[in-house]
Parts: structure tokens; C-alpha cells; sequence
């Protein structure tokens, strides 16, 4: 073969290299270039996944969405990834203008802990709550695990026993201080006690329980419950707290009843909402949470009070008091009486004032 021969024969040989190399190089260069294609939502974008799905179904909720506009390419790129719904975490993501598909796919994928790379952590808060079921519903407009997932663990004794948990079903609403909590969506029923049980923990410390034992109390529930009774009493005047809760602290240690209008007020959930005026036929009710029925501490708790009331108890003013009353003004504060005659002036004097303002109210157009 002379040269001009063997030169085309090496020739064709490099063409045909070259053609086999493209061959099997196109789809990775197919990959490549879906991989860099990118979002095309105009502003950060919050999305949602809530249940395991396939690729295809979630390219159809980004196109949807008006995340994405290419399914097929983030498909590509997700099959190339073996990427199926075992791998996608559930979870809310903030997906940013022009995230590259890659990165977007990268950001879905579980980690070691379960959660999606780009996952981002969600509010939790439920300072608006009273009772264990109002809890739960509030707690489940924040996570994944929905409120009867979350209230059949809290009846469940034995599961609860298992975590550490030995309050029982009235003294179980002392182990959730409000807060706002940073958890990510797809926390279940478990998942979110473990935390409260953990923040429960963090906020007895050696130091708050022996406070406890000095002001008298003997368990974190009671001083819970005490507490929320003093905010029941006091939502919104932080300085009287201490006071209110040195007041009821006498009561205890003379075996008074305590008898705090918030006490029968839970006893009749929701049936006073709107109720002006208490008679004595509601305070009559028979529970064992009526501060005028028994001596003592109620069951639990009748709300979930916050830490800084819960230190307000373990650091409650030493005082005399035995009474309390609201001032007869808009103040929202009280007078605080350590005889029972002081007291019932000062009662008298707060319900001529509810009289002449409910005479002015009715004689204004």
C-alpha cells in the first residue's frame, strides 16, 4: 500500500474513533446541557413536597408551579442521578431564579439524616393554645404530621413511657413551653415531641429545680401549673407576675383554696367565650381544675405557659398577700390585699367602677 493509501486508511480510522466517541458521548452531553438549564420562576419561590412521589410527578408539579419549563430535561438529569421517590425528601424548599437543574435535583436529594440537602427549617409555634388538642391542631398547621397523628402519641401511655415521658395526660401539656421552634416540615408526631421532650429537659436545670424546692413546690408539672394560672390571671403586665405567683404560694401553705376565676372558666372550655359577666352558678361547676371546689393544685396545667413565667414562679416575691382584685380603671393591673376586709374594699370599689361604665357606655348615641 503506498503512503497515499495507508494516509487515507488512518484517516477513516480517526473519523470512525471520533464517530464511536460521539456515539457514546452524546448522552452525557445531553445530560450536561439539561443539567444547566435552570428555573424560571422570577423570585424565590417556597415548594412544597408533602408526599413521596415519582420524577415524572414532581416535574409536573414544578411545571405547575411555573418552576421549571423543561420536564424532560430535569428528567434526564434525575434518571442520570438514579434519582427516584425513595431519594426525594419531603420537605419545604426555597428554589431561587435561575437554579440549574442540577442543583435543583441535588437540593431534593435525602441526606444522611433523611432530609433534602436544601431543605429549609419552618416556624413552630402554638402560643395561642389552652389545651392538648388546640395544641395539636396549631403544631400541625406548621409540620407534616397532622393533629390526630400528634394527639393519639400524647394519649398513648406506653409509647410516651418508652420516650421518657412519666407525666401523665393532665400534667403532660408542663412539658411544652411556647417558643418559636425551627423544625423541618416533614417532622412527625415522634419527631416533634423528641423535641419538646429535649427542650423540656434543656430548660430544667439543676439550678430551676432546686428553686422549685424552695419555693415549696416538689415537681416541674406543678410549678407549670401554677404558672399558668398566673398568667391566666395576668397575660399582659409581666412585673406582676412574681407577685400573683407569691400570692398563691401563701395560699398553698395555709391551705386556702386558691380560687382563681380562670381555674372554672377551664373547666367550661369554650362555653364562656363571650360571657360578660361570671355568675355563681359558674363558679359552682363540679371539676377536679375548680380552685373553688378543691384545696390544692388543679390536675395540670390550664395553658402552656412560657419560660418567663415559669421563672416568675421559681422567683416569686416573698409577700403577704392573700387576695387579689382588678383596679378599678382600664390598667389591667390589680390591688393586692393581704386581709380579707382591705380585699373587699377593693372589690367594691372595682364593681361601682364596672357599674358606672356600663351606665356611661349604655347613655352614649
Amino acid at each position: 500500500m503506498d503512503k497515499r493509501g495507508l494516509s487515507r486508511t488512518w484517516l477513516w480510522a480517526g473519523l470512525l474513533i471520533v464517530l464511536v466517541l460521539l456515539i457514546f458521548a452524546l448522552p452525557f452531553l445531553r445530560v450536561l446541557v439539561s443539567g444547566l438549564k435552570s428555573t424560571v420562576n422570577q423570585k424565590a419561590r417556597r415548594f412544597k413536597i408533602e408526599k413521596p412521589m415519582e420524577v415524572k410527578e414532581l416535574a409536573d408539579k414544578l411545571v405547575l408551579e411555573k418552576i421549571i419549563d423543561a420536564p424532560s430535561d430535569f428528567m434526564r438529569v434525575a434518571a442520570f442521578k438514579e434519582l427516584d421517590k425513595s431519594k426525594i425528601a419531603l420537605g419545604i424548599y426555597s428554589i431561587n431564579p435561575e437554579t440549574s437543574y442540577r442543583s435543583l435535583l441535588n437540593g431534593f436529594k435525602k441526606n444522611s439524616k433523611g432530609n433534602g440537602n436544601a431543605e429549609i427549617e419552618v416556624r413552630v409555634m402554638f402560643n395561642h393554645s389552652n389545651t392538648l388538642p388546640k395544641l395539636c391542631g396549631e403544631v400541625a398547621k406548621c409540620i407534616l404530621a397532622d393533629s390526630a397523628s400528634i394527639m393519639r402519641l400524647l394519649q398513648d401511655s406506653v409509647q410516651l413511657k418508652q420516650m421518657g415521658v412519666s407525666l401523665n395526660y393532665s400534667q403532660l401539656p408542663a412539658l411544652f413551653i411556647p417558643n418559636t421552634y425551627s423544625m423541618f416540615y416533614d417532622t412527625d408526631a415522634k419527631g416533634f415531641l423528641t423535641r419538646m421532650l429535649s427542650e423540656y429537659q434543656k430548660f430544667w436545670t439543676p439550678l430551676r429545680k432546686k428553686k422549685l424546692l424552695n419555693v415549696g413546690l416538689t415537681q416541674p408539672h406543678e410549678v407549670s401549673t401554677l404558672a399558668s394560672i398566673v398568667y391566666a390571671e395576668q397575660s399582659r403586665k409581666k412585673d406582676e407576675w412574681p407577685i400573683i405567683a407569691g400570692l398563691y404560694l401563701n395560699r398553698l401553705n395555709q391551705k386556702m383554696p386558691l380560687q382563681s376565676d380562670p381555674t372554672f372558666k377551664f373547666c367550661w372550655g369554650d362555653k364562656l367565650k363571650g360571657v360578660q359577666r361570671l355568675l355563681n352558678e359558674h363558679r359552682d361547676v363540679d371539676c377536679p381544675y375548680n380552685t373553688y371546689k378543691i384545696v390544692g393544685l388543679p390536675p395540670g396545667p390550664i395553658n402552656f405557659p412560657s419560660g418567663e413565667v415559669l421563672d416568675a414562679v421559681l422567683n416569686a416575691q416573698k409577700n403577704n398577700f392573700l387576695y387579689m382584685c382588678a383596679k378599678p380603671d382600664y390598667s389591667r393591673r390589680h390591688n393586692f390585699a393581704e386581709q380579707y376586709a382591705v380585699h373587699q374594699q377593693n372589690a367594691k370599689a372595682f364593681q361601682n367602677w364596672i357599674a358606672l361604665e356600663e351606665k356611661r357606655k349604655k347613655s352614649q348615641p
